[in-house]
């Protein structure tokens, strides 16, 4: 019969969604800058406007074809050749995101193993004149306070590790079909299952990202030294920020992994939507973990650490 599948593979229809989010980025890129150029302070030019206008768009495009995405797993053209390439693709684009973090990494390790002459002085950054010997080079620079890294960094140290073990935890309990059960006590009241390991593990995982981002966002609140002028501030803040700014993604993503676990979209055999869900939590603990050693740790080393 002409036209009939005779192979494992998932041959896409035409869709909009990429010239539609093209579009959007386009929009949104134009916006941001001419909002960053002026248009929020003496001349308003809407580009601020702009810029949530292609934000949304963005947002829109994203919901709608990973939608299409579900839709697709649900009708049975993920086929195992399929999935099989979902996760070569998952792979690489994590395999990218190291490589961005690599980029921080080199900049922090620059900017301390080559340090520039400078010091702090009631918070204003002072440079040395060319051939001056008053400021020795040194890192983190002279006057600077860091951050423990004993206090906060170290408790979200713990919690990301942890929320490591509860996300693998609903994996396997996904893998050995653990659902259901008696619903009782709290976890009753939020529809789980006395059994139900994969709700238990990822509502504990979401839980533990948001304290982790919580923790981060009261930390950087009281952080002893600035983001502008002063290269160790800048490199901190840029490395850790992406971070945080993945765990953010890492968490809504295991959000939507939440509520398409409740309406059963997972099965033993088929749930790649979670494992790549997963495999991108784990990859945000790892990096957390070289952050907190190089950074926090041998990054603040000798330092007067912030009081209290």
């Amino acid at each position: 019969m002409a036209g009939a599948k005779n192979h494992d593979y998932h041959i896409l229809p035409p869709s909009i969604w990429p010239l539609f989010g093209s579009l959007s980025a386009l929009v949104m890129a134009a916006g941001g800058i001419m909002w960053m150029h002026g248009g929020h302070v003496d001349k308003p030019n809407g580009g601020g406007w702009i810029f949530f206008i292609g934000l949304a768009g963005v947002l829109f495009t994203m919901y709608s074809w990973w939608a299409q995405v579900v839709r697709e797993a649900h009708a049975g053209d993920h086929t195992p050749v399929v999935q099989l390439h979902f996760r070569y693709g998952m792979i690489l684009f994590i395999a990218s995101e190291v490589m961005f973090f690599v980029g921080w990494f080199w900049a922090f390790f620059d900017f301390s193993l080559f340090p520039t002459a400078m010091q702090v002085v009631e918070g204003q950054v002072e440079r040395a004149s060319e051939g001056a010997a008053a400021i020795a080079a040194q890192w983190p620079p002279k006057g600077l306070e860091v951050i423990d890294p004993f206090k906060f960094p170290l408790l979200n140290t713990l919690i990301l590790l942890t929320s490591g073990t509860t996300v693998t935890w609903a994996h396997h309990a996904l893998i050995h079909n653990q659902r259901g059960g008696e619903k009782t006590g709290l976890w009753g009241l939020l529809g789980v299952g006395n059994r139900d390991g994969v709700l238990k593990g990822l509502w504990l995982t979401v839980l533990l990202g948001a304290l982790f981002s919580a923790i981060q966002a009261f930390e950087y609140m009281h952080a002893p030294f600035p983001f502008k002028g002063l290269n160790y501030g800048a490199a901190f803040f840029m490395a850790t920020g992406f971070h945080g700014f993945h765990v953010l993604i890492g968490t809504i993503f295991l959000i939507v992994c939440l509520i398409r676990a409740y309406k059963g979209d997972f099965t033993p055999k088929q749930h790649f939507g979670f494992e790549a869900a997963a495999w991108y939590w784990h990859f945000v603990d790892v990096v957390w973990l070289f952050l907190f050693v190089t950074i926090y740790v041998w990054g603040g080393w000798g330092a007067p650490v912030e009081a209290g």
